[in-house]
């Protein structure tokens, strides 16, 4: 038989062993038959990914894991499981709103600032629909900029309309607004609360906020990367540009039920949260940061 044709039915066996038996061990001599060096890399991406899952025995174990040294799972792989983790934490809940929020913690989206309205839609819906799509004015408000959310009252989610969701849910083109007082941002926090309770077993408050009015305050969380820099920043009296400081979509104050978890030095002291868009209007959030950055106490 021709090598290329050894090489195929070699991918091929694996995939029906695997399809059959998805915990089998995998010998070396297996992967390295498959002639495909991309095809061979992928099964060795998700063969390891797969060994780390089994060996951590949940996802929320696995997920947590990953952060604790050097993260070299895809970043596919750790949205999914934000995602399927989720999905656990807000079972049986009955707002839509909520459900739509926790899309931010593994879906990328898009912003946009539009008469002082901070909107969100579904990055890849957006960039699927850019041009000619049915979906117009997200396409109109969020890639090109114009109009008002007055405009497209059908298309952003509130506390009215949440409803619309259920219908909606699987096809990711509804936008939410996270401006100050709007229902949407109310359930984002409520669902980092939830997330937080899930991982670390600690009941917190979480609370939209306009400003951070503590002078010196005493611990932050940035909830993606351009937040936990610009927050870092103002913390140790950097001056920052007003264009950088617009990017800040939220803030949150996020205090401990408990003071007595948290650390000794600053307990009973406010931990404030940002979410941020970069300089292109994307929203990437880091769930993970609340696992490991919060002032948990020492013990």
């Amino acid at each position: 038989m021709h090598p290329v044709e050894d090489a195929e039915d070699a991918e091929r066996n694996l995939h029906a062993a695997l399809m059959a038996e998805p915990r089998r061990r995998v010998a070396r001599s297996e992967l390295e038959a498959i002639g495909d060096p991309d095809a061979r890399h992928n099964y060795e991406v998700v063969l390891k990914f797969r060994d780390r899952l089994l060996e951590a025995g949940t996802v929320e174990a696995c997920y947590a894991s990953t952060f604790k040294g050097k993260v070299d799972t895809p970043p596919l792989f750790i949205e999914q499981m934000v995602h399927v983790i989720l999905r656990n934490i807000l079972d049986g809940g009955d707002d839509p709103l909520e459900l739509r929020a926790a899309e931010v913690l593994f879906r990328e989206q898009q912003a946009t600032i539009r008469d002082g309205h901070a909107l969100l839609a579904d990055r890849e819906t957006v960039q699927t629909h850019a041009a000619g799509s049915r979906y117009g004015s997200i396409g109109r408000l969020i890639v090109e900029a114009s109009g008002s959310l007055a405009s497209v009252d059908l298309d952003v989610l509130d506390r009215a309309n949440a409803a619309r969701y259920w219908e909606r849910d699987s096809r990711h083109d509804t936008v939410i607004s996270l401006t100050y007082g709007r229902a949407a941002l109310d359930a984002l926090a409520a669902v980092i609360a939830l997330w937080v309770k899930h991982f670390l077993g600690i009941a917190v408050r979480v609370k939209p906020i306009r400003r951070i009015d503590e002078p010196h305050w005493a611990w932050h969380v940035g909830l993606d990367a351009e937040s936990t820099a610009l927050l870092n920043d103002l913390w140790s009296g950097a001056e920052v540009e007003h264009g950088r400081m617009q990017r800040i979509l939220a803030l949150f104050a996020l205090e401990f039920e408990d003071a007595h978890a948290m650390r000794s030095d600053i307990a009973g002291r406010t931990v404030y949260l940002a979410l941020s868009a970069n300089d292109e209007g994307v929203v990437r959030m880091k769930p993970q940061n609340l696992l490991t950055n919060l002032p948990l106490h020492e013990a």
